[in-house]
């Protein structure tokens, strides 16, 4: 029997959940009749949802569909980490041969495991993924970003990371074990998935909308997710600030020994309060980026948790529906 752990973040997701719930059901139920009914392999499955601090009523849903059905697992944080850190929590807390990350929000097609299982099943692959051919839906600006971002980072790193990778992978146990060995804090799991190297089918797939609820996500999220994917897997913006230092020594080197060649002194106020902007601008610009360095490694020297667990299907609490006698 092989056992597949579905993964699924989830924050605020009390409207899609319902809908997600039936749809992996079915599509699992189905996946177990096929390859049972042809001797191909008795699949099993557990669903393991991290609930991410959510606000809304997502977790009481999850306790009824754990109460209901054995297969569903579920992890709650004490308060909201980020979507990272809940893919983390769930691939330390799945236990099959196989992992599927995706979201609760059917933007990531429930119907496209059974493919991403044949061809890691094939023994070809050891990691299914799916990467958008279209942004559909989204603004061009926000679509412009996106790109260039891909161009910028794969311009400055040695980790490749394909332009409209998905965070919807479907990957083998040694795999997810190579990703669990990288302890680090600063997590940017598209850079990862790609640094762990293992050979990756990507299926192209149209964008799709969430099926109900909103998206927390937005272009302040994006750009700053954008930065940690920069920061974690390039050390290029410390050489721009070498360089930048460099090329304003020549200058000033320049402007001195033009000076003195030909005379033409530099005059006015004006001149010079543009270059002393110009300069301390540089200077912080430097001091920015070095910053940010140094804040990742302050990160990781304090050693704190990723998450932390506040609940799980083993350990809920009863909810009281009255308060305790005596108590106001």
């Amino acid at each position: 029997m092989e056992l597949i752990s579905v993964i699924v973040p989830c924050y605020n997701e009390q409207e899609s959940l319902p809908l997600f719930y039936r749809e992996i059901t079915a599509v699992t139920d189905g996946m177990k009749e096929k390859y049972y009914n042809e001797n191909i392999s008795d699949l099993a499955f557990e669903f393991i949802f991290i609930n991410d601090g959510s606000k809304d009523d997502t977790l009481k849903i999850l306790r009824e569909l754990s109460d209901t059905d054995k297969r569903v697992r579920y992890v709650s944080f004490s308060r909201n980490f980020g979507k990272e850190a809940a893919m983390l929590a769930g691939l330390e807390k799945s236990r099959g041969d196989y992992c599927v990350i995706l979201d609760a929000d059917l933007q990531h097609p429930p119907k496209l495991i059974p493919q991403m299982y044949d061809y890691v099943r094939s023994g070809e692959y050891d990691c299914a993924a799916t990467r958008r051919i279209s942004r559909k839906g989204e603004s061009k600006a926000l679509s412009f970003f996106a790109r260039s971002f891909y161009k910028i980072i794969n311009s400055i790193s040695q980790t490749h990371i394909v332009d409209g990778a998905q965070d919807f992978r479907f990957m083998t146990r040694q795999m997810v074990n190579a990703i669990l060995d990288m302890p680090e804090k600063n997590r940017f799991s598209k850079g990862i998935f790609s640094w762990v190297g293992f050979d990756t089918k990507y299926i192209e797939v149209e964008n799709t909308e969430r099926a109900a609820g909103k998206t927390t996500w937005n272009f302040k999220k994006l750009f700053l997710y954008s930065l940690e994917g920069i920061f974690a897997f390039s050390t290029a913006p410390l050489w721009i600030s070498l360089i930048m230092g460099i090329v304003f020594c020549l200058l000033a080197v320049a402007m001195v020994v033009k000076t003195l060649i030909c005379g033409e002194p530099m005059e006015g106020y004006p001149v010079i309060v543009a270059l002393v902007c110009l300069i301390g601008g540089i200077q912080l610009f430097c001091m920015g980026v070095t910053g940010q360095y140094i804040s990742k490694m302050y990160t990781e020297i304090k050693g704190r948790p990723s998450y932390i667990i506040k609940e799980t299907e083993e350990t809920k609490r009863p909810v009281r529906k009255n308060n305790p006698k005596g108590l106001k």
